[in-house]
């Protein structure tokens, strides 16, 4: 294609890693204090240094630890191992860095400071509880992966978890702004069926984009039962627990630590910042919002399992808690049943005795899917197609070579529970890999051209901008050639 598409995503699909990665940025640093001069760059001894500070209060940035500032963009610095980390990141995924420069690294973090700076201008608000659940949720991952909130520490070089739960909100922040400021940016960029039109055909014929083979799937889930007796066992040993620590004093934290079966144990249960938008299940909410500081739930249940809950601090509508979360346990004799089940839809559905679709609709214990007949919807898209190069290894390895029609041999899944169900697939619709056309594949066109349309919004956008802010690119990137205008010549 002749049309060169800058990728509008980095910044919503940035990854977890990249995010340990930047930080873990100051870890290196000098204790030395240094003045940054007008051109961003660090110079002087200590003393000289000091005596400089104190002479010249229009400086906008006065003081910096030791280390290369590549630039000043608005409130926000960017240092040279920021672009390291870049790296990092990109061979973290995978992604070959041959050819890839350091003055392109370096812009993209020239784009991202800048929206962050106009979105704190723009009074873009990011609620605190949202960057704290994402936190727990990196730590938690961080803390599975080495083994102990000490180890996690220690590999970051930090002296506590604390210490680097504060560095990570830094950079969460920072973020999460930038990625509200984008979306802001091109929310109200639409294209016309004529736009469309004069998108696609302005595009020579040998250049216009492939699009690679999809599939439409769809699929039944049959889940061991869970009998009344096993969750009144989990009901009365949570009731149990409660009333441990209502009559006798017991530490909640401490029975979240030896029984609960999430994440949040090895921090005694506790999960703070919530608030009525968070993104907890609505069940879980309710009780911690009808709560007292102070008071624990009786025990209730969500799709996650059965929970108590105790308010540890009520901060206007900001809250903190502790809970336990156990799971009734599920007999042999119930997963035997559910391969039985499964095994016996198969075979109907392959001898043409029922339908998939009518098989899934009266037996698939999948709420989302059961009544459209088993279709998955994809959920980057939002519609039934699956690119089968992007699809989730698991499930493409079922159905990449599957014809419109076969049915898949019966696999097990289990959630991040450790709960098992059964699952039987079929590919219902398959489309092979084809140059595009625009009548059958309008949407995919229409996405480009849309995506070109909010490319152009954004450079206008930052060529604006970047003249109104404060930007100062250290020397040593003077002669880096940008696509847009950061050096400001």
């Amino acid at each position: 294609m002749l049309l060169k598409i800058r990728s509008l995503k980095p910044i919503h699909r940035t990854s977890f890693l990249f995010l340990l990665c930047i930080a873990t940025h100051l870890v290196g640093l000098s204790q030395e204090v240094v003045v940054v001069d007008s051109t961003g760059v660090a110079k002087g001894n200590e003393a000289e240094m000091d005596s400089v500070v104190q002479k010249d209060t229009i400086l906008p940035f006065k003081r910096y630890k030791a280390e290369g500032v590549s630039a000043v963009v608005g409130d926000y610095v960017i240092l040279d191992s920021d672009i390291d980390k870049s790296y990092l990141e990109l061979d973290a995924q995978g992604i070959s860095t041959d050819g890839i420069t350091r003055c392109q690294l370096f812009g993209k973090l020239l784009e991202d400071k800048l929206y962050a700076h106009q979105a704190k201008i723009d009074s873009i608000l990011v609620p605190d509880a949202e960057i704290n659940s994402q936190i727990e949720q990196q730590l938690q991952y961080m803390i599975s992966e080495l083994g102990s909130e000490e180890k996690v520490a220690s590999y970051y070089r930090k002296d506590n978890i604390d210490e680097l739960r504060k560095d990570l909100f830094d950079v969460n922040k920072t973020l999460r702004l930038a990625s509200e400021m984008q979306r802001k940016v091109v929310e109200n960029v639409e294209v016309t069926p004529e736009e469309v039109r004069e998108f696609f055909y302005s595009i020579p014929e040998d250049d216009r984009p492939v699009f690679s083979a999809e599939v439409e799937v769809a699929q039944i889930v049959i889940e061991p039962e869970v009998t009344e007796e096993a969750k009144k066992k989990v009901i009365d040993r949570l009731s149990q627990m409660r009333a441990d620590v209502v009559e006798n004093g017991a530490s909640f934290a401490t029975k979240a630590v030896l029984y609960s079966k999430d994440g949040s144990a090895a921090k005694g249960g506790l999960i703070a910042g919530i608030r009525r938008n968070s993104p907890f299940a609505k069940e879980f909410k309710d009780q911690a919002f009808s709560l007292l500081e102070g008071e624990v739930s009786e025990p209730f249940e969500t799709e996650f399992g059965w929970h108590i809950v105790y308010v540890e601090k009520i901060r206007g509508q900001e809250i903190d808690v502790r809970h336990v979360i156990i799971f009734p346990e599920v007999s042999q004799e119930s997963i035997d049943a559910a391969r039985t089940k499964v095994e016996k839809l198969r075979e109907k559905i392959v001898s043409g005795e029922i339908t998939f679709s009518e098989a899934a609709k009266m037996n698939s214990d999948d709420i989302e899917t059961r009544n459209n007949g088993g279709q998955l919807v994809n959920p980057v898209t939002g519609d039934t197609k699956f690119d089968l190069t992007k699809m989730d290894p698991t499930l493409s390895g079922q159905v990449y070579n599957l014809k419109p029609g076969e049915v898949t041999k019966i696999y097990t899944d289990r959630d991040y529970t450790g709960k098992s169900s059964f699952k039987i697939l079929t590919v219902t619709n398959r489309l092979e890999e084809h140059p595009s056309d625009y009548v059958k594949d309008y949407e995919k066109i229409k996405e480009l051209a849309l995506k070109e349309k909010q490319i152009k919004a954004i450079g206008i956008w930052q060529d604006k901008k970047i003249k109104d802010t404060y930007i100062n690119v250290n020397e040593d990137y003077q002669d880096c050639e940008f696509s847009s205008n950061w050096l400001k010549k």
